[in-house]
């Protein structure tokens, strides 16, 4: 029988960058939070004598060979296991395509989740293999993409390194969120040029980016100390009640910033002035923060009552963008909520 698994959004609460490195990456401390909003993926798989893989999609723009992040997830996981099987897997999007929310990434988690329901992965017979497999799923993650391995976490989790390297965070309160979903995209490969520029222009050495991040990963980590345990579980929220808390709130003190910010709005003036009007500061519906999402061109604005992010919506409804309303998914819900079947 066909698994559906949820393939939930993600945001990045803030970002901060290095220089350039010289393996042609950088480093970056990130906090990335799980959204409500989701795809829907369905797997079906059965054992086979050879591995035979296809794809489908409602959406045109999603490639439907091995260049999807699902497709790959999957084949990586049965070679992997030593397995072979027949696999299909059916992604309904509803989440835009490279809008910069994960939805790619989260797809091949999806698969994964699915393919483990339907050849029962997680109940090998070999004990060393079951043992070994949480962390095999990081690996293979990580190879898929480096934003991947956050969705095999979920809520809100600490990134490092190139954002590969994953940690759990005390979960923010569930919070209302808005997402503005700009017509025009933004080209990541050239946001991080323009960085490297800035980097060069500021004298940002390898020391100095490595000190900073340290200094970064330290605040966001620390900004939940001392407020966790006065913070209950959020349980299942529904839109229209007041969220957000001391956690949203503590790490708001931070002054947590997305680097990207710094290249991408010069770049894009519609996307800076679509920043203001979701954090609308003047207003009596202010957002509790506001930031470009990982290098856009999504943004996002946290709201502690659904009347207050309506609004905005409206906002942004009379400057013709588009937006999605949703909420932030602790932890526990996110897994909860995954399976389907």
């Amino acid at each position: 029988m066909p698994t559906t698994v949820r393939s939930h959004a993600k945001i990045n609460l803030g970002l901060g960058l290095g220089a350039p490195r010289p393996d042609g990456f950088h480093g970056l401390v990130t906090v990335y939070q799980t959204l409500e909003s989701h795809d829907l993926v369905t797997v079906t798989a059965r054992a086979a004598a050879k591995t035979e893989l296809s794809l489908t999609s409602n959406h045109p723009r999603v490639p439907t060979d091995q260049t999807n992040t699902a497709w790959r997830m999957v084949d990586l996981a049965l070679k992997s296991l030593g397995q072979t099987a027949a696999v299909h897997i059916h992604i309904e999007k509803t989440l835009p395509v490279q809008g910069g929310l994960g939805a790619g990434s989260a797809n091949a988690v999806a698969a994964l989740v699915g393919l483990e329901s339907e050849l029962a992965i997680a109940l090998v017979s070999d004990p060393a293999k079951r043992l070994a497999w949480p962390a095999e799923r990081l690996r293979l993650a990580e190879q898929v993409g480096s934003d991947v391995p956050l969705f095999l976490v979920g809520g809100t989790v600490l990134g490092l390194d190139r954002g590969q390297s994953v940690f759990p965070l005390p979960d923010l309160e569930s919070t209302h969120c808005l997402v503005a979903l700009p017509e025009k995209g933004v080209s990541t490969p050239q946001a991080f040029r323009d960085w490297d520029a800035l980097c060069e222009q500021g004298g940002l050495t390898a020391d100095a980016s490595t000190a900073k991040l340290k200094e970064l990963s330290r605040a966001y980590a620390a900004s939940f100390t001392g407020v966790e345990a006065s913070v209950g579980s959020s349980g299942v929220l529904a839109l229209g009640e007041d969220l957000a808390g001391p956690m949203v709130s503590a790490l708001v003190r931070t002054g947590i910033v997305n680097d990207f910010e710094r290249v991408v709005f010069p770049q894009y003036p519609l996307l800076s002035e679509i920043k203001r009007v979701l954090a609308s500061s003047s207003s009596p519906e202010a957002a509790l923060h506001a930031s470009l999402s990982g290098s856009g061109s999504a943004l996002f604005g946290l709201y502690r009552a659904q009347g207050d992010a309506e609004a905005a919506r409206e906002r942004l409804r009379q400057m013709g963008v588009e937006s999605l309303l949703t909420r932030t998914l602790p932890r526990p819900e996110y897994w909860q909520k995954m399976l389907l079947k």
